[in-house]
């Protein structure tokens, strides 16, 4: 039965639950698991993928903000939830009562949570961000001792992990091994002063492939969990991820078919004109529900399992694509723009590609208009 929506994206949560496990083999288990559900969910919804989480062995919740902490305490109290960014200061008291970890990075951010911990009689469990190259948050390895005493000298604070993030795993190997022997040496140089830290960690999902020897405690997937690969130029064994499966399809509507002749222009800025007889599909979905204009002229859709080009500029709310291939195709059709249909896939590596940005864009841009369905029920 066909739904009403214009423009839906479609959710395998059995497809999650298989990617969650297939991690959970490969880092073996004592390591523990940090799901990263940033940007809700990475655009699949983050209120049923914490709950989907929750039961299939996440073990933390990596967020960006506050707002994706409450929404996670929503689903289920209890669960250990770490702020991947740093806090702004009047968020602080807000992160103390929701008992979110925060990253610290600087002396004075460590001070203001101790003094709104011990005013609000909590402990605060703080992860230290270690800055071996990514440039954006940390404190310099040179530094880090000090920091961390300073921290462990602090009423109500407490050092449960530290962290470092590669900047490059993908596809450069040895500005990751640079970062990696950094991170390495000022871990020895903790132990030997005595400084133990319960959690330690460093990759993420491009790490996960390609930086076995650093996945130390606990490990951070984001875009692994939903079962899309992350770009780059170095190459791993294909076994690593045969059984990673894509969570998330984006599919529209036909809503109109219409046969135009050589010569004649389509949309905004005569982007595109016609160099013969041609069959046009108008689609229900433009980028206003996040498929991104960047895809003008280069994307390709899934139209009767047929790979259909993207013609002239994507518009808010519409979109046009050549089924001059499909003579079959009628108003109220699906397309597919990203996933499977008949024999053929389009991933959202392939669409970002297209769009020359990155998968997590391209997943990270559809809107909250456009509403999710999910297949396969939450429990194991």
């Amino acid at each position: 039965m066909k739904n009403s929506f214009r423009c839906w994206a479609e959710v395998d949560l059995h497809a999650l639950r298989e990617n969650l496990a297939w991690i959970r083999h490969r880092v073996g288990p004592k390591v523990r698991i940090m799901t990263v559900v940033k940007a809700d969910a990475y655009g699949h919804g983050l209120k049923q993928i914490a709950a989907l989480l929750m039961q299939s062995g996440t073990d933390i919740f990596g967020v960006a903000n506050l707002a994706e902490a409450h929404v996670i305490r929503n689903v289920g109290k209890g669960w250990p939830i770490l702020m991947l960014g740093a806090c702004l200061p009047d968020e602080v008291e807000r992160a103390v009562q929701d008992n979110v970890m925060p990253t610290i990075s600087m002396p004075a951010e460590a001070e203001l949570f101790s003094k709104v911990a011990t005013k609000l009689n909590a402990t605060v469990r703080a992860h230290i961000k270690v800055d071996t190259g990514m440039g954006r948050l940390g404190v310099a390895p040179a530094q880090a001792s000090k920091l961390i005493r300073r921290v462990q000298g602090l009423a109500s604070l407490k050092v449960e992990g530290i962290y470092t993030h590669y900047a490059s795993s993908e596809d450069d190997a040895a500005y990751s091994r640079v970062q990696r022997e950094r991170f390495q040496e000022l871990l020895a140089r903790l132990a030997d002063d005595g400084i133990r830290i319960p959690l330690v960690h460093a990759n993420n999902s491009g790490a996960l492939l390609h930086e076995p020897d650093t996945m130390f405690h606990l490990v951070r997937p984001g875009l692994l969990v939903y079962g899309v690969l992350p770009p780059g130029q170095r190459r791993m064994a294909s076994t690593l991820h045969s059984h990673l499966r894509p969570a998330l399809s984006l599919k529209c509507r036909v809503s109109l078919v219409k046969e135009i002749p050589r010569g004649t222009s389509l949309s905004y800025g005569r982007a595109f004109v016609a160099r013969r007889r041609m069959r046009v599909a108008t689609l229900t979905a433009g980028y206003g529900d996040g498929y991104l204009r960047a895809a003008s002229n280069r994307a390709q859709v899934l139209v009767g399992g047929k790979r259909c080009s993207v013609l002239g500029r994507v518009t808010m709310d519409q979109m046009m694509v050549d089924v001059s291939r499909v003579p079959t195709v009628r108003p109220g059709d699906e397309a597919v723009l990203i996933g499977r249909q008949g024999g053929d896939e389009i991933t959202a590596g392939e669409l970002a590609a297209w769009c020359a940005t990155v998968p997590w864009e391209v997943l990270t841009a559809i809107s909250y208009r456009v509403p999710r369905i999910y297949r396969g029920s939450q429990a194991a």
